[in-house]
């Protein structure tokens, strides 16, 4: 179980530094445009659509990694003041639904993306196709999928006493 955790946590460090290269970029590009605007009084054209697309891309790669960190926001104040072997419980109850809803969201983003894949959608200004980016959010969610049950099954293991 140890070594299934360090592989998640690898995995998903890696995804993390890609989205801090991809934001790196589209902070680039913002700068680009804003320079470009004021001293050549001309834009990238698309910079809006590629930006938003450059930041699914972060909010997609990363948020897997901020799972293994328990980085996320947690209400933890009331549950808090439970006895451990309740606290365990709940920690199971949500991580279980946790499971279930990212994995149906993560089902649904691939099938939507095969689907807009297949019919050649394209974004409006610059032409790009969506679906590669739904399917890289698929793809993230996923990731967040295996770290929640990485955790479950560690809750699990703990309650159990083994």
């Amino acid at each position: 179980m140890k070594r299934t955790m360090e592989l998640i946590t690898q995995a998903t460090r890696s995804m993390d530094r890609i989205a801090g290269w991809i934001l790196m970029l589209a902070v680039f590009l913002i700068v680009v445009n804003i320079l470009s605007r004021q001293l050549f009084r001309s834009s990238i054209l698309g910079t809006y659509e590629y930006v938003g697309y450059l930041t699914a891309a972060v909010i997609a790669l990363s948020v897997a990694y901020c799972a293994v960190q328990n980085a996320h926001i947690a209400v933890g104040f009331i549950v808090e003041r439970f006895p451990v072997k309740m606290q365990s419980m709940i920690d199971i109850f949500t991580r279980f639904i946790s499971l279930v809803f990212f994995g149906l969201v993560a089902w649904h983003m691939a099938r939507y993306a095969w689907v807009t894949a297949l019919s050649g959608e394209l974004s409006p200004t610059t032409r790009l196709p969506f679906y590669p980016f739904i399917y890289l959010t698929a793809l993230g969610l996923l990731a967040l999928c295996a770290v929640i049950l990485a955790q479950l099954l560690a809750t699990l293991k703990k309650v159990m006493g083994k």
